[in-house]
């Protein structure tokens, strides 16, 4: 017979993960070990393989869920029937606001990617392509021109300078201070938007 989950499992589990991502995020993943993890989680190393074999598998789990719910907000404000400033500016926002609280998760991610398998980087790598897709997609829309034959070598570097904006906002950002998320997102936008409407005209000028 299967054992059955205790009804808090998938807390404690998420307790562990903010405890392990604060620890890598700070000693970095080679640094710290499964010991300073249960130490810093108050648990038994027994209790911490209850939930995973091994320090590899917390890492996946840290970056796999941290991504995955980056995915499902951005999916939630893919809203193609809006305006294509306001569908830009509700994408910017929305991965902002899954950026809040989330700042050790995120450096996990940018840091010790590339500590795990290569089976389990394709699983992240697929989400971020997702990302990725929709973005371009909404940045297309703020300039049809980039879809051009002659233009779409444009559209991949101006997507991926948007994710560089935003991803790095946890090394300054702090919340509660006079610029909110919000308003962050409102002046990217600007930005990018007024970039992207003139970028065509400006590479034909190099």
């Amino acid at each position: 017979m299967a054992r059955l989950r205790a009804a808090d499992y998938d807390d404690k589990r998420r307790a562990l993960l903010d405890v392990a991502a604060r620890l890598f995020a700070t000693a970095g993943f080679d640094r710290t070990s499964i010991s300073e993890i249960a130490g810093a989680a108050g648990v038994s190393k027994a209790l911490l393989y209850h939930y995973y074999s091994g320090k590899d598998e917390v890492l996946f789990d840290i970056i796999h869920s941290h991504i995955q719910e980056l995915v499902q907000q951005v999916e939630q404000a893919d809203r193609r029937d809006l305006p294509p400033v306001d569908h830009l500016r509700g994408l910017i926002v929305a991965t902002l606001e899954a950026y809040r609280d989330a700042d050790t998760m995120h450096k996990v991610q940018i840091n010790e990617l590339s500590k795990l398998s290569d089976e389990r980087q394709q699983v992240i790598r697929a989400l971020e392509r997702r990302l990725v897709t929709i973005m371009a997609g909404a940045i297309l829309r703020i300039n049809p021109a980039l879809a051009d034959v002659a233009e779409s070598r444009l559209l991949k570097p101006v997507t991926m300078a948007l994710f560089g904006v935003l991803n790095w906002t946890y090394l300054w950002f702090r919340d509660g201070k006079p610029l909110t998320r919000e308003a962050y997102g409102d002046i990217v936008t600007k930005l990018f938007v007024d970039g992207v409407m003139r970028m065509v005209e400006a590479d034909a000028k190099t």
